[in-house]
């Protein structure tokens, strides 16, 4: 065996270590954790008296709820800002919006869209960045005007709602 091959046998040591590795965090982050944290929903922002505490913990939080509040205290220690975080709390039943069903329910659920807030908050870009992942769904969000009959759910407006959309079902 030459040098060439000691090198390969050691990068491909490395990659595989790499991917059981990735493997058992995705493993581990399935699990629901217990937490004593605080669970007022309000984002972790580092301080000039605080820059290196630790994040708190939620309940149920994985991997990726850990890299995103670490992401966040790390933003907002670097740039000096509050950073906001997305809606918190149960999930809506988006089915109450006129022209969306369970597969399309199901489908925003897959692209991390839970909340009437989330919807109402869309501004045009995002919008159709959300439309053309939605597969067989591209083009409701514009055609069924479900950013908009959002709006009015996310603020409890149904009184609203029903003089524009219809009654609720």
């Amino acid at each position: 065996m030459t040098l060439d091959t000691y090198t390969i046998i050691f990068i491909a040591a490395v990659l595989l270590g790499i991917a059981l590795a990735l493997v058992g965090l995705r493993a581990r982050s399935r699990q629901r954790l217990e937490s004593k944290a605080d669970r007022s929903g309000e984002p972790y922002v580092a301080s000039r008296d605080r820059p290196y505490m630790k994040p708190p913990a939620k309940a149920g939080a994985g991997v990726a709820d850990e890299v995103a509040t670490a992401t966040t205290a790390v933003a907002g220690a670097v740039l000096g800002v509050a950073v906001k975080r997305g809606p918190t709390g149960p999930a809506d039943d988006l089915q109450r919006l006129k022209g969306v069903g369970p597969k399309f329910v199901a489908r925003l659920n897959e692209l991390g869209i839970a909340r009437f807030e989330q919807l109402a908050g869309l501004n045009a870009n995002e919008a159709a960045h959300l439309d053309e992942r939605l597969g067989p769904f591209q083009g409701r969000i514009a055609r069924d005007r479900v950013v908009e009959q959002a709006d009015y759910l996310a603020r409890g407006d149904i009184d609203g709602f029903e003089e524009k959309f219809g009654r609720l079902g």
